[in-house]
C-alpha cells in the first residue's frame, strides 16, 4: 500500500513542480529552445530565466558530496528497457559504469519527451546529465554542453517495401522505393515532435527547392517505425543505428536512404557544469577505446538475438511484462500492501523467476523459501508457483507486522523487511541493537543499521553482548536490499502499476 501511495504522490509532486516552473519560465521556453527559435532570434535561454530564480550550477563536487549521479534517458529497444526482469540498455550500462568510475550511486529517470528531459536538466535541475542519442547541433549547443560523442549516426528515411516484396527481384523492389532525396518532393513524412529530424527536413526542402509535408507526432520514433511497417503511414525518419535494429523486427521496412551526413551523438550537461563535463569527456574518450565498450555496443546494435528479445512478452517495450508470474505478484501483493513491482524485484533477486531454483542452503522456488519457513505456510518444493508466492508474501507480511512495532516510517521499514527476508529477522534486530549501542539511529537503514549488519561477520560485533543471534555473513543482505530497491526503481520507470 505504501509504495502505491508513494509512487502516485511522487508523480503528482513532479507534475506540480513542473507546472509551476513552466509558468515561471513563461511556459513556452522549452518549446522555443527545441524548435531553434532561441538561436534564430539571438536569445539565450539562461538569460531568459529571472535573476531571482537562478541557482548555482550543480557540478561534479556537488554530485560527489551527494553520492548520487542523477541521469535521464529515454525508452527504446537499445537505450533503456526491462527484459525478463533485468533492466538493460546501451545508455543504462554506460551510466552504471560511469557512476562506478565516480564512486557514486546512480538514479535514472526516463522519458521519451525530449522537452521533459531538457526541462529536467535545465530548469528543474532534478538530473545531472541527459544520457541518450542526442544529436549534436549548433542550436542545441547554445543551451546545453555536449560531452565527448559516444557514437555517430546519420538520419535515414524509413519506408515500406511493396506488399509482395518477398516475391519480387531486388531491382523490382528498388523501383518502388525512394532513393533520391529529390523524390521526397510532395511526400508526407511523419516525425516525432521536437526531434532534430525536423530541422534537417526543413533544410532539405531548401536544398531540393520543393515542399515536403511534415506531420509532427506525439509517438516516439520506434512507434512511428512500426506504423510504417503496418502501413498506417508511408514515411518517417530515424537515426540509422536505431533504424537498422528495427529492421530486424520488421522485415518489410527499408532504411537505406540517407537524409543527412553522419552526425555525432552525445550526452549533455547543463552550462557551467564544467567539472562534470570534463569528467565525462575524459572517461568517455578512454572507455570508447576498450573491448568492453565494443561488446556493449554490439550487444545492443549488432545482436542477432535482438529480434527474439524485442518480441518477447517479457520485454517492457512490447510485452509490458516482467515475468510469467506478474498476475500472481499483482494479486497477492495485497497481502502485505506493497507495490507488486517491488515483490517482483525481490523474486527476481531470489530466483530470476525460476520455479525450479534450489539454493545451496536448500531454499527453493520462485520466492526461495527455506524449508522451515515453507513448512509454516504449508508449502513444499512440489507446491505450485502461486502457492509459493502466497507463502513468500505472507512471510513478508509477518516480518512487516513485527517491525512496525519498532519502525514507524514505512519507507524505512521496507528495507529492514527485505534484509530480514534474506538473512533472518534476528540478525536485523541484532544490527539495530548494535546501531543503538554505537550512537546510530536504529530506525534508519542507510549509514546506520546497514553498517552493523554488513560488519556482523567481524568478532567485534557478533561477539558483542547485545548480539543474540551471533555471526552473520552481512555483505549478502546488505547488497540484497540495495539491489532490490534499485531494480524496483527501474520497474517503476518502465512498467505501469
Amino acid at each position: 500500500m505504501y509504495f502505491c501511495r508513494l509512487f502516485v504522490m511522487q508523480k503528482i509532486k513532479h507534475f506540480m513542480q513542473k507546472q509551476r516552473k513552466r509558468i515561471l519560465l513563461f511556459v513556452v521556453i522549452p518549446l522555443l529552445i527545441l524548435t531553434g527559435i532561441f538561436s534564430i532570434r539571438g536569445l539565450d535561454p539562461v538569460e531568459t530565466i529571472p535573476e531571482e530564480k537562478k541557482q548555482p550550477v550543480k557540478d561534479l563536487s556537488h554530485i560527489l558530496e551527494r553520492g548520487v549521479l542523477r541521469a535521464t534517458t529515454d525508452y527504446n529497444s537499445t537505450n533503456y528497457f526491462v527484459y525478463r526482469g533485468e533492466p538493460m540498455g546501451f545508455h543504462l550500462e554506460l551510466l552504471k559504469l560511469f557512476a562506478s568510475h565516480l564512486g557514486v550511486e546512480l538514479e535514472v529517470t526516463a522519458s521519451n519527451n525530449l522537452e521533459d528531459n531538457l526541462s529536467c536538466l535545465l530548469f528543474e535541475e532534478e538530473c545531472d546529465v541527459i544520457a541518450l542519442d542526442l544529436t549534436v547541433t549548433r542550436s542545441r549547443s547554445r543551451f546545453v554542453n555536449f560531452t565527448e560523442p559516444h557514437s555517430q549516426t546519420r538520419q535515414v528515411l524509413v519506408q515500406r517495401k511493396p506488399g509482395d516484396w518477398f516475391n519480387m527481384r531486388s531491382s523490382e523492389i528498388e523501383d518502388h522505393l525512394v532513393r533520391s532525396q529529390l523524390d521526397l518532393a510532395g511526400k508526407t513524412i511523419h516525425v516525432q515532435k521536437n526531434a532534430a529530424f525536423i530541422s534537417r527536413l526543413n533544410h532539405l526542402m531548401e536544398e531540393i527547392g520543393d515542399t515536403i509535408y511534415l506531420v509532427e507526432r506525439e509517438e516516439e520514433v520506434e512507434q512511428l517505425i512500426e506504423m510504417v511497417a503496418n502501413g498506417e503511414i508511408n514515411y518517417t525518419v530515424a537515426d540509422e543505428q536505431l533504424a537498422r535494429v528495427n529492421q530486424n523486427y520488421f522485415a518489410s521496412i527499408d532504411v537505406r536512404t540517407p537524409l543527412s551526413f553522419y552526425q555525432n551523438l552525445a550526452w549533455a550537461v547543463r552550462p557551467g557544469a564544467d567539472e562534470l563535463s570534463e569528467a565525462i569527456n575524459e572517461w568517455m574518450r578512454e572507455f570508447k577505446k576498450t573491448r568492453q565498450f565494443a561488446n556493449i555496443y554490439n550487444k545492443y546494435y549488432n545482436n542477432p538475438r535482438s529480434v527474439y528479445i524485442a518480441k518477447s512478452p517479457y520485454n517492457s517495450l512490447r510485452g509490458g511484462n516482467i515475468s510469467a508470474y506478474d498476475h500472481y505478484f499483482k494479486q497477492y501483493s495485497e497481502i502485505v500492501g506493497w507495490d507488486w513491482r517491488l515483490i517482483a524485484s525481490l523474486a527476481y533477486q531470489e530466483s530470476r523467476f525460476n520455479p525450479s531454483a534450489v539454493s545451496w542452503a536448500g531454499a527453493f522456488g520462485v520466492m526461495q523459501l527455506m524449508p522451515g519457513t515453507a513448512q509454516m505456510y504449508n508449502v513444499g518444493p512440489e507446491s505450485s508457483v502461486p502457492e509459493h508466492i502466497v507463502a513468500g508474501v505472507s512471510y513478508l507480511n509477518w516480518i512487516e507486522s513485527v517491525l512496525e512495532n519498532y519502525i514507524e516510517d514505512e519507507r524505512e521499514r521496507v528495507k529492514f523487511v527485505l534484509a530480514s527476508y534474506n538473512v533472518g529477522l534476528g540478525h536485523v534486530l541484532d544490527a539495530r541493537r548494535l546501531a543503538e549501542k554505537y550512537g546510530k539511529d536504529p530506525n534508519i537503514w542507510k549509514n546506520n543499521v546497514d553498517y552493523y549488519l554488513l560488519n556482523k561477520s567481524k568478532p567485534k560485533y557478533y561477539l558483542d553482548p547485545v548480539v543474540r543471534y551471533g555471526y552473520a555473513r552481512g555483505s549478502e543482505p546488505y547488497h540484497y536490499v540495495y539491489e532490490i530497491l534499485e531494480r524496483y526503481e527501474h520497474y517503476l520507470n518502465a512498467l505501469e502499476g
